[in-house]
């Protein structure tokens, strides 16, 4: 049984944006794309979201206590495709995906 599931190849995407609506919509399209190709998905996982927080003065050198705090937001998930062809290879390369959004792919 352990030499069936080395014989299986996945595909692992992670996608990362800073808009949660935008990451939701493009995981929706990838995986559109991937069931009508025929592709057997496992996901998509949603992982921590990282917090990226800033502090800045308001002002240059006096006023020590006015200041204002930023914050970041990356917003990852993660999608495998198990047993991937290269037909669902190629049309996950050429989705068109909108810009705030990156796309991480590896084949283990």
């Amino acid at each position: 049984m352990a030499k069936k599931e080395e014989a299986q190849s996945k595909l692992r995407l992670r996608v990362r944006s800073y808009d949660h609506k935008l990451i939701d919509n493009s995981i929706k399209q990838i995986v559109d794309t991937a069931v009508r190709n025929g592709a057997e998905i496992v996901g998509p996982i949603p992982l921590p979201t990282e917090f990226k927080r800033y502090t800045v003065n308001r002002s240059t050198f006096v006023h020590k206590t006015a200041r204002e705090q930023f914050e970041l937001r990356v917003h990852n998930r993660i999608i495998d495709i198990v047993n991937p062809s290269q037909k669902i290879i190629e049309s996950l390369s050429t989705l068109n995906l909108p810009s705030g959004v990156d796309i991480e792919i590896k084949m283990k």
